[in-house]
């Protein structure tokens, strides 16, 4: 290739109410940084026109049309794995994905949220007590955020889910990768009272679910608080915390490292992810 002729990449996030996120422009000011013409589009399934559209269609159509690959997001981060001719070995285990990079005909799945939060939890919170954590949500980002949290060390993890059966699911999983440490738990202020801190894997909290996954009155001043959800940045769950006087990690570092790992699959090029990291904050 003509060294003169600067390289496109075509790539887009499908999920359902997405118009505030940051991941376009991440992507995008890191591609021109690295000398691409770099292209990032939302396919939101709330838009009028695609609330009907199945993920298979939007699959093949990313495809034809010369996308170098999708992020992923709620709530389509398990549904899509029908839908790939194959996984990572981690997306397989955690039977997620938020990456599918088109190759060769093929479409491979994988999962930079577990490796996203690992890094964001050493950076912001190294030294909190790990004797116990509960995890609310066992969705695609909860069953990554257990596998890094257990990876990190904790002794006892307790996973809440509104549907119990998932909460069972995700938790065997781990049980079979990580050994007993890890148990559903249904009784979700019993988890809080038993945890040194708490993660928010759950949707609850973003701009498009308002809320809290847990009560304010479960909070203590001697917990940690960590949210995966960054739009908004500041989650009612961290600002009660905060009000407590908890030590807390929002959801932007995990975004970021998420969105490097998948720039990375993207172009096969490696990501500045301190530069990343200082876009990301100054939006």
């Amino acid at each position: 290739m003509d060294p003169s002729v600067q390289r496109s990449v075509l790539v887009g996030l499908v999920g359902a109410g997405i118009q505030a996120s940051r991941t376009p422009a991440l992507h995008e000011r890191e591609g021109a940084a690295q000398g691409l013409h770099y292209m990032y589009r939302l396919i939101d399934l709330d838009t009028p026109g695609l609330s009907g559209a199945g993920l298979a269609d939007i699959l093949s159509a990313a495809d034809r049309f010369g996308f170098a690959g999708l992020n992923i997001t709620h709530p389509c981060k398990q549904t899509a794995l029908s839908h790939l001719d194959e996984l990572s070995a981690e997306a397989a285990m955690l039977a997620a994905v938020n990456t599918v990079v088109f190759k060769d005909g093929r479409r491979m799945g994988h999962n930079t949220d577990r490796s996203g939060f690992e890094r964001s939890f050493t950076r912001n919170l190294p030294d909190v007590r790990r004797r116990c954590v509960a995890l609310f949500g066992a969705g695609g980002a909860g069953a990554a955020v257990a596998c890094a949290l257990l990876r990190l060390g904790v002794d006892e993890l307790l996973i809440v889910d509104t549907e119990q059966s998932r909460a069972a699911t995700v938790a065997a999983t781990m049980r079979g990768e990580f050994g007993p440490r890890v148990r559903a738990e249904a009784d979700a202020a019993q988890a809080m009272r038993q945890a040194d801190g708490v993660v928010n894997a759950t949707p609850v909290g973003m701009a498009r679910y308002p809320g809290m996954a847990v009560e304010t009155g479960w909070l203590r001043t001697d917990m940690w608080v960590a949210d995966i959800v960054y739009f908004p940045l500041e989650t009612e769950l961290l600002r009660q915390a905060r009000l407590q006087g908890c030590r807390t990690m929002d959801g932007g570092d995990m975004a970021v490292f998420q969105a490097a790992d998948a720039f990375r699959l993207f172009t096969g090029l490696e990501p500045d992810t301190g530069r990343m990291l200082r876009h990301f904050r100054s939006m």
